[in-house]
């Protein structure tokens, strides 16, 4: 988890971080502002900010080594869980873990919107009520529209616009409501 979220999280300044933690305002600053790499500091610096911060060094840490996958690939992925797990599991792991809010607050957002679609998709087809606690996220869009890898393809073979416009009139609304262009979840191989 990225230390900007945990200190967010814990209600707490750099100021007291660093009375806390007895890490430098100034070291921690830098790297709440990037300006540092956290994965650069001593190990007594990375202790001393994690047990502060009430986290393991491990978990501070994850963030500098875990590579963000290709956007086309999460979505493949999320799809797979779907099936191997079935709706109402996939719904339930996925609400119980808090991942969306974990992907918003990575500002990973074309994944957080994805995966929120998913969830409020299989809410629909199962009449299970919206999780209220998404409502905020809700009101986001990405600025331009994600069409899947084969749409892009055809159409840059084609350089039909029929072929984004079809895309989009077929695209599940839950999805199309976050400017994803999605028709199809249940099809992976």
């Amino acid at each position: 988890m990225n230390i900007n979220t945990l200190i967010k999280r814990q209600n707490l300044s750099l100021y007291e971080l660093s009375k806390t933690s007895g890490v430098p305002y100034s070291t921690l600053k830098d790297i709440s502002h990037g300006k540092s790499k956290i994965e650069k500091c001593s190990a007594g610096t990375v202790y001393r900010i994690a047990n502060a911060l009430h986290v393991s060094s491990d978990d501070l840490l994850e963030p500098c080594f875990f590579r963000r996958p290709d956007f086309s690939v999460y979505k493949s992925e999320i799809c797979h869980q779907v099936k191997e797990l079935g709706d109402i599991p996939f719904l339930v792991q996925t609400l119980k873990k808090d991942m969306i809010s974990d992907l918003y607050e990575k500002q990973w957002y074309p994944e957080c919107l994805y995966l929120l679609a998913m969830v409020d998709y299989l809410s629909r087809i199962h009449d299970i009520p919206l999780a209220k606690e998404y409502d905020e996220i809700r009101c986001q869009r990405l600025e331009q529209p994600v069409y899947p890898a084969g749409i892009l393809i055809l159409y840059r073979l084609s350089k039909d616009e029929e072929v984004l416009r079809k895309a989009e009139n077929e695209a599940i609304p839950e999805f199309k409501r976050f400017n994803i262009i999605e028709s199809e979840i249940r099809n992976v191989v």
